[in-house]
Protein backbone atom coordinates (compact mmCIF):
# COMPACT_ATOMS: atom_id res chain seq x y z
CA UNK A 1 0.00 0.00 0.00
CA UNK A 2 1.53 3.29 -1.22
CA UNK A 3 1.22 6.29 1.05
CA UNK A 4 2.59 9.96 0.99
CA UNK A 5 5.11 10.88 3.46
CA UNK A 6 5.30 14.14 4.97
CA UNK A 7 7.94 16.38 7.03
CA UNK A 8 8.20 16.55 10.62
CA UNK A 9 6.72 20.18 11.62
CA UNK A 10 3.83 19.69 9.28
CA UNK A 11 3.23 16.24 11.11
CA UNK A 12 3.19 17.46 14.08
CA UNK A 13 1.28 21.08 13.16
CA UNK A 14 -1.65 18.36 12.33
CA UNK A 15 -1.19 16.47 15.45
CA UNK A 16 -1.90 19.85 17.60
CA UNK A 17 -5.17 20.11 15.55
CA UNK A 18 -6.73 16.91 17.42
CA UNK A 19 -8.33 18.29 20.27
CA UNK A 20 -7.68 15.69 23.20
CA UNK A 21 -7.31 16.12 26.63
CA UNK A 22 -4.07 15.34 28.69
CA UNK A 23 -3.37 11.50 29.30
CA UNK A 24 -3.67 10.15 33.39
CA UNK A 25 -6.03 8.05 35.15
CA UNK A 26 -9.41 8.51 35.59
CA UNK A 27 -12.17 10.53 33.81
CA UNK A 28 -10.02 12.11 30.73
CA UNK A 29 -12.97 15.19 30.70
CA UNK A 30 -13.39 14.55 26.84
CA UNK A 31 -17.17 14.40 25.34
CA UNK A 32 -18.47 12.09 22.75
CA UNK A 33 -19.18 15.17 21.00
CA UNK A 34 -15.43 15.72 20.82
CA UNK A 35 -14.54 17.21 17.59
CA UNK A 36 -11.35 17.37 15.48
CA UNK A 37 -10.64 21.38 14.13
CA UNK A 38 -11.78 21.88 10.56
CA UNK A 39 -13.73 18.58 10.39
CA UNK A 40 -16.77 19.18 12.42
CA UNK A 41 -19.08 17.12 9.88
CA UNK A 42 -16.81 14.23 10.23
CA UNK A 43 -18.27 10.99 12.00
CA UNK A 44 -16.73 9.78 14.83
CA UNK A 45 -17.33 6.13 14.10
CA UNK A 46 -15.66 4.84 11.07
CA UNK A 47 -16.97 3.43 8.23
CA UNK A 48 -15.94 -0.58 8.49
CA UNK A 49 -15.00 -2.97 6.05
CA UNK A 50 -15.23 -6.86 5.64
CA UNK A 51 -11.25 -6.92 6.29
CA UNK A 52 -10.70 -7.50 10.15
CA UNK A 53 -7.36 -6.81 11.62
CA UNK A 54 -4.55 -9.36 11.65
CA UNK A 55 -1.34 -9.72 13.30
CA UNK A 56 1.41 -9.20 11.81
CA UNK A 57 5.26 -10.43 13.12
CA UNK A 58 7.01 -8.22 10.83
CA UNK A 59 5.26 -5.57 9.00
CA UNK A 60 7.60 -2.69 7.73
CA UNK A 61 9.87 -5.26 8.29
CA UNK A 62 9.94 -5.24 12.20
CA UNK A 63 9.96 -7.50 14.56
CA UNK A 64 6.88 -7.69 16.66
CA UNK A 65 6.53 -10.97 17.65
CA UNK A 66 5.57 -12.10 21.13
CA UNK A 67 5.62 -15.43 23.43
CA UNK A 68 2.87 -17.57 22.67
CA UNK A 69 0.98 -16.86 26.01
CA UNK A 70 0.88 -13.11 25.40
CA UNK A 71 -1.62 -13.18 23.02
CA UNK A 72 -2.83 -9.15 22.72
CA UNK A 73 -6.65 -9.41 20.25
CA UNK A 74 -7.13 -6.74 18.45
CA UNK A 75 -11.34 -7.03 17.70
CA UNK A 76 -12.22 -5.04 15.36
CA UNK A 77 -12.81 -3.70 11.74
CA UNK A 78 -10.47 -1.73 9.63
CA UNK A 79 -11.99 1.23 8.45
CA UNK A 80 -12.75 2.31 4.35
CA UNK A 81 -10.74 5.34 4.50
CA UNK A 82 -7.01 4.07 3.20
CA UNK A 83 -4.92 6.65 5.59
CA UNK A 84 -6.99 5.76 8.39
CA UNK A 85 -7.28 2.04 7.72
CA UNK A 86 -3.17 1.86 7.88
CA UNK A 87 -2.85 4.34 11.23
CA UNK A 88 -5.16 1.77 12.66
CA UNK A 89 -2.80 -1.24 12.05
CA UNK A 90 0.50 1.03 12.90
CA UNK A 91 -1.29 1.61 16.46
CA UNK A 92 -1.99 -2.06 16.84
CA UNK A 93 1.69 -2.24 16.16
CA UNK A 94 2.48 0.37 18.48
CA UNK A 95 0.40 -1.77 21.02
CA UNK A 96 3.05 -4.89 20.33
CA UNK A 97 5.73 -2.97 20.25
CA UNK A 98 5.52 -2.24 23.68
CA UNK A 99 5.09 -5.76 24.82
CA UNK A 100 7.59 -6.66 22.31
CA UNK A 101 10.12 -4.43 24.54
CA UNK A 102 8.73 -5.93 27.99
CA UNK A 103 9.53 -9.53 26.72
CA UNK A 104 12.74 -9.00 25.37
CA UNK A 105 13.67 -6.79 28.51
CA UNK A 106 14.40 -3.25 26.75
CA UNK A 107 13.15 -0.02 26.14
CA UNK A 108 15.67 0.53 23.22
CA UNK A 109 13.45 -2.12 21.25
CA UNK A 110 13.79 -1.65 17.27
CA UNK A 111 10.00 -1.91 17.27
CA UNK A 112 9.20 0.28 19.55
CA UNK A 113 11.61 3.36 17.90
CA UNK A 114 9.79 2.60 14.66
CA UNK A 115 6.71 3.16 15.81
CA UNK A 116 6.13 5.94 18.40
CA UNK A 117 7.89 9.24 18.73
CA UNK A 118 7.82 12.18 21.06
CA UNK A 119 5.39 11.44 24.17
CA UNK A 120 4.35 7.86 22.56
CA UNK A 121 8.02 7.07 22.64
CA UNK A 122 8.40 8.01 25.93
CA UNK A 123 4.50 6.38 26.96
CA UNK A 124 6.06 3.15 25.77
CA UNK A 125 9.31 3.44 27.12
CA UNK A 126 8.18 4.29 30.56
CA UNK A 127 5.43 1.22 30.34
CA UNK A 128 8.23 -1.15 29.35
CA UNK A 129 10.41 0.06 32.35
CA UNK A 130 8.12 -0.33 34.92
CA UNK A 131 8.38 -3.95 34.11
CA UNK A 132 11.78 -4.15 33.83
CA UNK A 133 11.83 -2.44 37.45
CA UNK A 134 9.60 -4.86 38.81
CA UNK A 135 10.70 -7.83 37.29
CA UNK A 136 7.71 -8.79 35.46
CA UNK A 137 6.59 -9.73 31.92
CA UNK A 138 2.92 -10.51 31.05
CA UNK A 139 0.70 -13.21 30.24
CA UNK A 140 -3.26 -13.93 29.30
CA UNK A 141 -5.15 -12.16 26.81
CA UNK A 142 -5.60 -8.68 26.18
CA UNK A 143 -8.20 -7.70 24.16
CA UNK A 144 -8.44 -4.41 22.34
CA UNK A 145 -11.98 -3.57 20.86
CA UNK A 146 -14.61 -0.71 19.88
CA UNK A 147 -12.08 0.85 17.40
CA UNK A 148 -13.10 4.56 16.18
CA UNK A 149 -10.74 6.31 13.87
CA UNK A 150 -10.35 10.45 13.09
CA UNK A 151 -8.69 12.23 10.48
CA UNK A 152 -7.51 16.11 10.51
CA UNK A 153 -8.81 17.65 6.98
CA UNK A 154 -5.05 17.28 5.51
CA UNK A 155 -5.19 13.55 6.48
CA UNK A 156 -1.42 13.27 7.85
CA UNK A 157 -2.60 12.70 11.41
CA UNK A 158 -5.12 10.51 13.05
CA UNK A 159 -7.14 9.38 16.19
CA UNK A 160 -7.60 5.98 16.96
CA UNK A 161 -9.49 5.37 19.20
CA UNK A 162 -10.43 2.07 21.29
CA UNK A 163 -10.95 0.35 24.70
CA UNK A 164 -9.10 -2.20 26.33
CA UNK A 165 -10.14 -4.98 28.54
CA UNK A 166 -7.58 -6.92 30.60
CA UNK A 167 -9.13 -9.06 33.18
CA UNK A 168 -7.42 -11.98 31.85
CA UNK A 169 -4.16 -10.56 31.01
CA UNK A 170 -1.52 -10.61 33.74
CA UNK A 171 1.83 -10.12 35.67
CA UNK A 172 4.50 -13.12 35.52
CA UNK A 173 7.55 -12.77 37.69
CA UNK A 174 10.37 -13.24 35.54
CA UNK A 175 12.50 -15.00 37.81
CA UNK A 176 9.99 -17.58 39.28
CA UNK A 177 7.54 -17.63 36.40
CA UNK A 178 4.42 -16.99 39.23
CA UNK A 179 1.34 -15.20 37.47
CA UNK A 180 0.10 -12.88 39.63
CA UNK A 181 -3.97 -12.81 39.10
CA UNK A 182 -6.30 -10.24 41.18
CA UNK A 183 -9.82 -9.97 41.29
CA UNK A 184 -11.17 -8.65 38.26
CA UNK A 185 -12.77 -5.34 38.81
CA UNK A 186 -13.31 -1.58 36.42
CA UNK A 187 -9.40 -1.24 37.07
CA UNK A 188 -9.18 -4.00 34.38
CA UNK A 189 -10.67 -1.37 31.95
CA UNK A 190 -8.96 1.33 30.07
CA UNK A 191 -9.71 3.58 27.50
CA UNK A 192 -6.89 4.74 24.51
CA UNK A 193 -6.67 7.62 22.12
CA UNK A 194 -3.37 7.29 20.13
CA UNK A 195 -2.60 10.03 18.08
CA UNK A 196 -0.60 8.75 14.83
CA UNK A 197 1.14 10.75 12.47
CA UNK A 198 3.11 9.40 8.93
CA UNK A 199 6.49 9.02 9.51
CA UNK A 200 8.76 11.13 7.65
CA UNK A 201 11.05 8.62 6.22
CA UNK A 202 10.08 5.09 5.47
CA UNK A 203 6.66 4.56 2.92
CA UNK A 204 3.62 3.85 4.69
CA UNK A 205 4.87 4.26 8.09
CA UNK A 206 2.55 5.42 10.29
CA UNK A 207 3.55 6.60 14.20
CA UNK A 208 2.22 6.97 17.77
CA UNK A 209 3.22 10.76 18.84
CA UNK A 210 0.84 11.34 21.82
CA UNK A 211 -1.12 8.78 23.93
CA UNK A 212 -4.01 10.26 25.78
CA UNK A 213 -5.62 7.01 28.52
CA UNK A 214 -8.68 7.14 30.17
CA UNK A 215 -8.30 4.62 33.52
CA UNK A 216 -11.26 2.90 34.89
CA UNK A 217 -13.22 3.35 31.48
CA UNK A 218 -16.75 2.27 32.71
CA UNK A 219 -17.61 2.90 29.04
CA UNK A 220 -15.72 -0.27 28.38
CA UNK A 221 -17.57 -2.56 30.27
Amino acid sequence: MKRRTLSTAAAFTAAAALLLTACGGGDDGSADGDQIAGAGKESAQPSKSAEPAAPQDKPDGVDVSLPADMNLVFDWDKPADENEAAAMDDAANYVRAIYHGIDKRTTDDAALVAYSKGQGLKYGQTQINARLEGGWTATGTRRHYQATTRSTPAGDAVEVAFCVDSTKFYSKEVKTGKVIKGTPSLTDFDHFKIIMIKAPTGDGLWQASEVYVEGKAAKCQ
